[in-house]
């Protein structure tokens, strides 16, 4: 990996971390056109701590409703007042939905990192998961907004996103999907989604960091910023546009872009790994 390589792949994680299109798609997609081997163990370590600066853009982005959730957290813990708060509540949904995705993401550590790195595995769930989206846009009934949010809203939203470890399904695609068919408005959907983000992916990028083995720490720290500075500006666009658009508006890039995988990959343009 070389210094263009971590602009792109940067770049790549930014745009894509918080839209419903797959960001671990399209970075496989983009290790591959850059001529690196995506079943490495560093470059798929890499990928993961780069992540770091999209979260970090999250927290900056929500940095007032973070602090505001934490304290409401702590206060519930010591004072029975607190704990009807959506503050104090937010703050154990945050916990409790990101529970399944740890324990899933141990146990299949080696699955997502090993077979699953594959894009055969690309183009199927880029394809497949769209239908999820139509469908989850076509019977929502978006009569809930963030202050009647459940725990069993933050369970299932959570249960869902371990789904998103395969490649090509898209984390934010996934929860946000389950939250509509929770019922939730887009909005609170796609905020919901990117709360359950912070703990699961600074908790993955932190994991991995022992195995970016063979990249300079400046390959690193470069990707990682570029990460932050392009997401940020893309939660802030995202937020804009599902207040108005249905997520099923990235349904024919996704399906476009899984089918040309599909293809190459059946005709031998590009090897599956």
């Amino acid at each position: 990996m070389n210094y263009f390589d971590s602009v792109v792949l940067g770049i790549v994680e930014g745009l894509t971390e918080f839209l419903p299109v797959s960001s671990t798609g399209h970075l496989t997609i983009a290790e591959k056109l850059l001529g690196l081997r995506i079943d490495d163990d560093a470059v798929t370590a890499y990928t993961a701590v780069i992540q770091m600066g999209a979260i970090l853009a999250v927290i900056i982005y929500f940095l007032k409703d973070i602090i505001a959730i934490v304290r409401g957290w702590f206060a519930g813990l010591v004072r029975p007042e607190h704990r009807g708060t959506l503050e104090h509540r937010m703050g154990w949904y945050a916990i409790v939905g990101t529970i399944p995705i740890g324990i899933v993401g141990l146990a299949l550590k080696d699955v997502v990192s090993g077979p699953l790195r594959s894009l055969w595995w690309v183009g199927a769930g880029l394809v497949l998961w769209s239908a999820v989206l139509v469908w989850a846009e076509r019977v929502a009934r978006q009569d809930r907004g963030e202050r009647q949010l459940t725990m069993r809203d933050a369970i299932v939203v959570g249960l869902v996103q371990c789904v998103a470890l395969i490649p090509g399904v898209s984390r934010s695609g996934a929860t946000i999907s389950a939250g509509l068919l929770r019922g939730l408005d887009r909005v609170t959907a796609t905020r919901l989604s990117f709360f359950l983000s912070i703990p699961a992916l600074l908790a993955a990028g932190l994991f991995e960091l022992k195995d970016v083995k063979g990249i300079s720490a400046g390959q690193t720290v470069l990707g990682t910023a570029i990460a932050f500075v392009v997401a940020y500006a893309s939660v802030a666009w995202l937020l804009r546009f599902v207040s108005h658009h249905s997520i099923a508006r990235f349904v024919p890039y996704r399906v476009v872009v899984g089918l040309l995988v599909l293809v190459f990959v059946a005709t031998g343009v590009m090897s599956a790994t």
